[in-house]
């Protein structure tokens, strides 16, 4: 995933997660996971940093607020939010 995908066509959101700040992200996207099969992940950062690591390739990218990075598939990452850092997760198949 060394370029950053985009949402391919077609797809339609399906939920947010609540947002996240570095206090309250849970433990299991500070550590390697995947978004679930045919789903689509769309981190968006709404306050301070966050930057989303990809696990097999180790390329970080340090995100600010409005940015934001979509996420493929059963692509392994994790993000390590900054102590500034609103964020929320889209989900779309």
């Amino acid at each position: 995933m060394s370029t950053l995908p985009h949402l391919p066509e077609g797809v339609e959101w399906v939920r947010t997660t609540p947002e996240f700040t570095a206090s309250t992200v849970p433990a299991g996207l500070l550590r390697a996971h995947r978004v679930a099969p045919g789903a689509w992940g769309v981190l968006r950062v709404l306050e301070g940093t966050v930057t989303f690591v990809e696990e097999e390739s180790g390329v970080a990218h340090p995100l600010t607020a409005g940015e934001s990075v979509v996420i493929p598939p059963e692509v392994p990452h994790h993000v390590e939010p900054g102590p500034d850092a609103r964020f929320v997760v889209e989900f779309h198949r």
